[in-house]
């Protein structure tokens, strides 16, 4: 009996880890499954359930990536400038299950994100992006990025990848994407806090940001890439960030930015937190053009 359990417990040891939490459509992720580190993901290169995607640009991924990985073109996965009003938002359901699935994703998959150097925004506003879908609990950051895979030696190659195209069936999330109606009515409301996620000089008014300079009446600031280290591993004491810029325990988190990139990465850290998160897709590009609406610093230009 002692040599069977131990028989067993090896070839337990030897299965692909999956997700910790509840992976079904609609879950959201948690700590214990929004990032993975670089010794996991090489013990999971050849795991056939999981689907490694780069961000960034796209020359980079050609010259080198992580052996498997498919390109994700930001583009399919958000407007271009010019196709809308607002810049930069999220596509339809059936345009992103198309998206996804051309770069072999499926419901089954677990789906690990890497950043291109310092593409940590687009790659969180891709992981913002499966949780609108319904498939935040499948997917994972690696925690470092393509920075850290290569200070490591890890094998990298410049093999094309041309990944079986996936089938995804939407179980779309409403909790994840804020719309100007919700933080319309969420502003200075007990129990919600707005995150202004652009560096100081624009939260301050120095600078100006969409129609006109200023921020959101009420939002802290925490600036997006103070969150991670020059390799895009999530700092240790990022609690602690959230917690002097304000936010308490149990609030409702709403975060923005210019166009709804650099807030995706304070979205995702909120989340990891254990926060009830959204992010603001028109952000200051949609606020800014509504002269009805509020902001701070008032300045001349407003009337």
């Amino acid at each position: 009996m002692k040599t069977y359990m131990c028989v067993m417990a090896a070839l337990l040891a030897t299965l692909p880890e999956a997700p910790a939490a509840d992976f079904s459509c609609g879950a959201h992720g948690t700590k214990d499954t929004m990032l993975v580190s670089t010794a996991w993901l090489a013990d999971h290169l050849t795991s056939p359930d999981v689907v490694i995607l780069a961000v960034g640009q796209k020359k980079d991924y050609d010259a080198a990536h992580i052996p498997g990985a498919a390109y994700l073109d930001m583009d399919t996965i958000a407007t271009k400038n010019g196709e809308q009003t607002l810049n930069y938002q999220i596509r339809t359901m059936e345009e992103l299950a198309r998206a996804f699935g051309n770069v072999g994703v499926s419901n089954s998959s677990h789906i690990v994100l890497y950043a291109i150097g310092n593409a940590w925004a687009p790659t969180a506003r891709a992981y913002v992006t499966l949780d609108a879908m319904g498939l935040g609990a499948r997917a994972s950051m690696l925690d470092g990025g393509f920075t850290t895979w290569q200070e490591e030696h890890r094998a990298v190659s410049s093999d094309a990848v041309q990944p079986k195209a996936g089938r995804i069936e939407v179980c779309p999330n409403a909790d994840v994407v804020a719309d100007l109606n919700l933080v319309k009515n969420s502003l200075k409301k007990t129990g919600t806090t707005i995150i202004d996620s652009r560096t100081p000089v624009f939260y301050k008014g120095e600078q100006s940001s969409g129609k006109h300079p200023g921020r959101i009446p009420g939002s802290v600031n925490i600036t997006f890439n103070t969150l991670v280290d020059e390799k895009g591993k999530l700092k240790p004491n990022v609690g602690q960030m959230f917690a002097d810029a304000g936010v308490k325990n149990g609030d409702k988190v709403i975060t923005y930015c210019h166009i709804g990139q650099q807030a995706s990465l304070v979205y995702f850290v909120a989340r990891y937190l254990g926060y009830d998160a959204r992010m603001y897709d028109g952000s200051w590009d949609e606020w800014s053009s509504h002269p009805e609406l509020p902001y701070e610093p008032e300045t001349s230009s407003k009337k």
